[in-house]
Parts: structure tokens; sequence; C-alpha cells
């Protein structure tokens, strides 16, 4: 009896957790300084440069389909004539975002990202919308750096 009070109070834990990021992820999508929504995917991140580095963090919300899997979100910084200084990729975990699922990402550039340097975001799934029918996606976005 025991054991299974402690299995009990184990798994009302684990779950409770998992609540509580789900909630800090929703709140970070509508609380970050910079966003980008389109049909299947929103995003929302803050920049953060120290150094000689850039590290973006945010959080991406499957907003189309009934999942997406192998989510991988990469950015690069450009110099003004659109050449690639730095490009570096998050996959995002869990592996499968089902619809409305919001998941972290961060990503780390070897370069500073000082205001006017763009960044271009470009992100790819393989979307499901039932078990039979699924395709691969891959969409891009640019956005500038600003100051804060």
């Amino acid at each position: 009896m025991v054991k299974l009070f402690f299995f009990l109070v184990l798994i009302m834990a684990v779950t409770s957790g998992c609540v509580s990021d789900r909630g800090v992820y929703r709140e970070q999508l509508d609380s970050l300084p910079f966003h980008y929504s389109q049909f299947d995917l929103q995003m929302a991140w803050d920049i953060t440069v120290t150094g000689s580095e850039t590290f973006i963090a945010g959080v991406a919300k499957n907003v189309r389909y009934a999942e997406m899997d192998g989510v991988e979100i990469w950015v690069s910084a450009l110099d003004t004539k659109g050449k690639t200084l730095a490009r570096s990729v998050s996959f995002v975990i869990p592996r499968q975002l089902k619809e409305g699922e919001i998941a972290p990402f961060s990503v780390k550039l070897p370069v500073a990202a000082i205001p006017g340097t763009t960044l271009l975001f470009t992100y790819r799934y393989i979307a499901h919308e039932d078990a039979e029918d699924s395709l691969k996606w891959m969409q891009s976005f640019r956005t500038e750096v600003s100051a804060r």
C-alpha cells in the first residue's frame, strides 16, 4: 500500500511539472519581445548578446497540424550584403509537437548580433494531418535586430 501511495505521488509530481512548464511556455509566447506568426507556426524569442556571442531563446507553437515531427529552427546572422556570418540550429524537443503544443528552442551564434544585424530564421518539419497524410515543409523569414 505504501509503495502504491509513493507511486501515485510520483506520477502527480511529474504530471504537474509538465503542466506548469506548458503554462510558462504559453506566457513566453505572449511576453517575449520578438514575434513571428504564420499559418503553421507561431514563435516568440529574445536575443541576448554577450561579448562576441548571441543567444536566441524562445518558444514555438504548432498552430496548424495534428502533429509536427522533427522540428528544426535554424538561425543565421547576415551582414549588410546578405552574406552569412554565422549559422546554428535548434532541434526542438519534444520531437513530436501536437497541434496547440508549445516547445522551447535556443540557438547560440558565435558572433555579436548588434542592432541592424539581419537574422534569417528557417524552420522545417514533417507535418501530419492524419495517419496517412504527411508532408515535409520549410519556411524562412528575416528580422532585423533592434535596440531595446
